[in-house]
């Protein structure tokens, strides 16, 4: 056969219809990647007209603090900066001129300024932002996306929910956002954000949202939504958005070892935030509901001392004297599994439930107490200022070892301890050695008023509740400890 030939025939083999079968199947995947590709970039989210539409209602805002001058007194120097202001201009001039042996000038005079981000809400110029974007400022300018400077007042502040509401000055038919639900998001949904980090304006970043209702320990009011949105100084106060473009959220915090954005942030729910704003804009102050109470996690060992098959619930260590929840009956060591109907799963999960429920409303709460479920009505009250609250630290001479099963020594509790202290009843734990109370956390100074669900109210009841102990089963232990009371677990 010729070469011509071979040729030919080689040619032949790959004239369509005829394609060797393993040929088809690897061209068949490749097409069915580049087709599954190109369906993926299909179905990924386009944010284009959404920013469009939504970034003349988003602000920069930067302000200004004047520092506060200091009056300490300067090396060499005869007198303070308060004493200085009371001499003749040319004697001040003399101490504070660049020529002065004694320093250039008061301390602290440089003004300090800082940028955050916000949103306009309404047409005659209320803006919402973060109260820590803010907080302390002595001139707060507002910058449109039209380069417009516009001076702002402050008309008030939430900081336990880390919310501020400004007003543009002469505020007229300025582009607002569309406030949406946040009550709606669900995991893993497309979300945004508009904001200026770092001094960046209209930086657009996106993510899912990564969970809901999270609790952080500076704000027991918000139940925030956690995302993997950039967020990184400067986005502070600006908006989340969903892909209806629909506020949902005002970015707050984000969690972080460097400083700067490391994939999880905190954004205030806009149900939450709508709530603070109109009550600031109305009232100037924010009030929300109040129980009265000191809840803790309930743990599996806890769950299992109590009864239920799995953790759940907002168990209550203390009830506060004069409370809403003291009026209604709520006692220590009950288990809050519903509040108005919606499940309490996790403590944190109340806290907000309770801040949300106007003051003077009836709330009907679901307890377990002693194994049964009991359904109480609770008038919610208002929730106090904040303010700090006095420990009663333990103290006294203690006097000598009275009991020491378990592993720990008690001894009567002092009156005069018992009365600062505000509790009826109890024993004073004198020290503690390996066993089950040191297992189960038990401190000396403690002073333990419940074993197992049973009051303990001297030493003979501790020793009589303790000898009736179940072998291998934990037991729950209420002690109070700097003042607040706290449910432990012992395993006996």
């Amino acid at each position: 056969m010729s070469s011509a030939t071979h040729v030919a025939q080689s040619s032949r083999s790959f004239i369509p219809g005829r394609m060797p079968a393993t040929f088809l199947i690897i061209l068949s995947a490749i097409l069915l990647v580049v087709w599954s590709q190109a369906s993926t970039a299909r179905n990924l989210p386009d944010f284009t007209e959404l920013v469009e539409d939504n970034a003349d209602a988003v602000v920069n805002i930067s302000t200004t603090t004047e520092s506060r001058r200091s009056y300490s007194r300067s090396p060499g120097m005869p007198f303070d900066e308060r004493q200085l202001e009371q001499l003749p201009e040319f004697f001040q001039d003399f101490f504070r001129g660049p020529q002065s042996p004694f320093g250039s000038g008061p301390q602290g005079a440089q003004p300090v300024r800082s940028m955050g981000s916000g949103f306009i809400v309404s047409s005659d110029g209320y803006v919402l932002t973060n109260n820590h974007v803010v907080e302390g400022a002595d001139e707060i300018i507002v910058r449109l996306n039209d380069r417009r400077e516009l001076p702002a007042t402050l008309v008030g502040t939430d900081p336990r929910s880390d919310m501020a509401v400004l007003k543009i000055e002469n505020g007229d038919d300025l582009p607002v956002v569309k406030v949406g639900r946040s009550g709606d998001l669900k995991v893993g949904e497309w979300v945004f954000a508009i904001g200026s980090p770092f001094g960046f304006d209209y930086t657009v970043t996106a993510g899912i949202v990564s969970a809901l209702g999270r609790s952080l320990p500076s704000e027991n009011y918000v139940p925030f939504i956690q995302t993997d949105v950039a967020i990184n100084p400067g986005n502070s106060g600006g908006p989340l958005f969903n892909l209806e473009g629909e506020v949902v959220g005002i970015n707050s915090q984000i969690y972080t070892r460097s400083g700067g954005f490391m994939g999880v942030s905190f954004a205030i729910p806009i149900d939450d935030a709508m709530n603070v704003f109109r009550q600031l804009r109305d009232k100037g102050s924010v009030s929300r509901g109040w129980l009265g109470v000191l809840i803790q996690e309930v743990n599996r060992d806890l769950a299992e001392s109590f009864g239920l098959k799995r953790p759940r619930g907002a168990l209550i260590a203390e009830v506060m004297s004069d409370s809403p929840a003291q009026k209604a009956g709520l006692q220590a060591g009950d288990i809050v599994l519903s509040y108005d109907g919606d499940d309490v799963q996790r403590s944190s999960d109340l806290p907000p439930m309770v801040g949300r429920t106007p003051v003077g409303e009836t709330a009907e709460l679901r307890v377990l107490r002693g194994g049964e479920e009991i359904d109480l009505d609770v008038e919610i009250g208002r929730l106090p200022e904040e303010g700090s609250q006095q420990a009663a630290a333990p103290s006294g001479d203690g006097g000598g070892p009275q009991s020491a099963p378990l592993g720990m020594v008690v001894e009567p509790l002092p009156e005069d301890m018992a009365d600062s202290m505000g509790v009826d009843g109890g024993v004073l734990v004198n020290s503690v050695a390996r066993g089950a109370a040191s297992e189960a956390g038990i401190r000396a100074g403690d002073v333990i008023t419940e074993i197992n669900r049973e009051r303990v109210t001297s030493v003979q009841e501790f020793r009589e509740v303790v000898g009736s102990l179940p072998e291998s089963k934990v037991v729950s232990v209420r002690v109070i400890r700097q003042g607040r009371a706290l449910y432990l677990v012992m395993k006996p």
